[in-house]
């Protein structure tokens, strides 16, 4: 097989290829027994017509789409191996030309990845942000959790006051009539909360315990349902009992129960420890971020739309996968937030682009410090990830080679790799 290969504007590379004639001769005899199955011609049986007759009544093309697909996409690979580029896009196939007994010819146009020039991207002196931890830091993450030990307890007293926790039963009504989704029984009501409708708790503050209470109320006009936004309503409220919340005392018996530590220094010791591992975490984050996004703008390149298209859907992909733990799909929560599919690329083509960008050089990086995976590396990464599985590492690695994921893992495990190496000399 022969290649020629010519670099075009717009990262584009245009393949001449020509195949051996050899080759075409068993592509089109395998198009003919793949064609002749399903034909059927007067003193022949079905699929017995010979080639040449068959050739004769529907002409030598009718087995050259299927020979096209015997011998075009492996021979497109090949010749992309031979010319030793990087497409990043699905090829546009021209001029396809096949005969018997002679080379078949066709040309590939197709986008490659763009040049990378780099820019400086070790010893970037890029200074990582101090972790610091104050006093009152500790203290609101034990409000917290006073807040999350807290109870309620039935009170003394009969009247409504701001703070109180009311169980209530009750009635809405529009212009007299009960409406859907309007009423409750034994419901919990923090008064001052502003959960409610506006107006709602307020009116019951200095009402009576085992009272009869008519509320009036209008509901606000973007409430999220239309049959009840900007409507006038009443609603009959029976106030059943008081309740307030008590919050535990901090002291050694409230470490033991919140996480059987010995003492209240204890416990404020172990939150004192994971509020500076979150922060060092943190900090770490934005200071990998920093070098990264300073590397990405010390090179130059320009990032093919295809690439940045290529990562909105890898970001989409995500979302959904996040979303489906949840139980809903991408498209579900679009049309409850919505948002138009195609105006969330927009705003998010220039993270996307950035994301691009910051792949290219790495990628670039790779190249230049001669960053491989090795097959061990490879190996051992899929030992790990079916350690504690059923299936077995070889059986899970042919799996990945047939549903074309190998090549994903092992690019992953490279960026991985240069992603350590920059860490290590900035």
């Amino acid at each position: 097989m022969e290649v020629a290969k010519e670099v075009l504007e717009g990262n584009k590379v245009k393949l001449k290829v020509e195949i051996e004639k050899e080759r075409v001769n068993d592509a089109l005899d395998k198009a003919y027994k793949k064609v002749v199955k399903d034909v059927s011609l007067p003193g022949f049986r079905k699929g017995r017509v010979p080639r040449h007759i068959l050739e004769a009544r529907y002409g030598k093309e009718v087995l050259h789409s299927d020979a096209f697909d015997f011998l075009v996409p492996q021979a497109y690979m090949e010749a992309v191996k031979a010319a030793e580029i990087e497409p990043i896009d699905q090829p546009e196939i021209e001029d396809f030309y096949i005969a018997e007994n002679e080379p078949a010819t066709f040309t590939a146009i197709v986008q490659v990845k763009p040049e990378v020039e780099l820019g400086q991207y070790t010893d970037l002196g890029i200074e990582k942000d101090q972790v610091n931890l104050s006093d009152d830091e500790i203290e609101e993450v034990l409000k917290r959790q006073q807040e999350q030990h807290a109870y309620l307890e039935t009170v003394d007293r009969d009247t409504v006051e701001e703070g109180d926790f009311a169980i209530i039963d009750f009635t809405g009504f529009l212009d007299g009539e009960e409406f859907p989704g309007g009423s409750a029984e034994e419901y919990t009501l923090e008064i001052g909360s502003g959960y409610f409708i506006p107006g709602f708790e307020d009116q019951l503050v200095g009402q009576k315990v085992g009272e009869e209470v008519e509320v009036k109320v209008t509901f606000p006009e973007d409430y999220q349902a239309e049959n009840l936004a900007g409507k006038d309503a009443v609603f009959k409220v029976n106030i059943k009992e008081l309740k307030v919340k008590k919050v535990p005392e901090l002291n050694d018996d409230f470490a033991r129960e919140a996480g059987e530590f010995e003492s209240l220094d204890e416990l404020k010791e172990d939150i004192k420890e994971k509020l500076l591992k979150q922060k060092e975490d943190q900090v770490q984050r934005e200071y990998e971020e920093k070098i990264l996004e300073k590397i990405s703008d010390n090179a130059t390149v320009d990032v093919p739309e295809v690439l940045v298209n290529n990562e909105l859907d890898m970001m989409l992909q995500n979302m959904n996968y996040s979303l489906s733990q949840q139980g809903v799909n991408i498209e579900q929560y679009f049309a409850f937030m919505g948002i138009d599919p195609e105006d969330w690329r927009k705003d998010n083509w220039e993270m996307a682009e950035k994301r691009a960008k910051i792949n290219l050089v790495l990628e670039a990086v790779a190249k230049k410090e001669g960053i491989e995976v090795s097959d061990e590396e490879i190996d051992k990464r899929i030992e790990e990830m079916t350690e504690g599985s059923e299936q077995k590492p070889e059986q899970f690695k042919a799996f990945l080679m047939a549903s074309g994921q190998l090549d994903g893992l092992v690019h992953s495990m490279l960026i991985g790799k240069v992603y350590d190496f920059l860490m290590a000399n900035n």
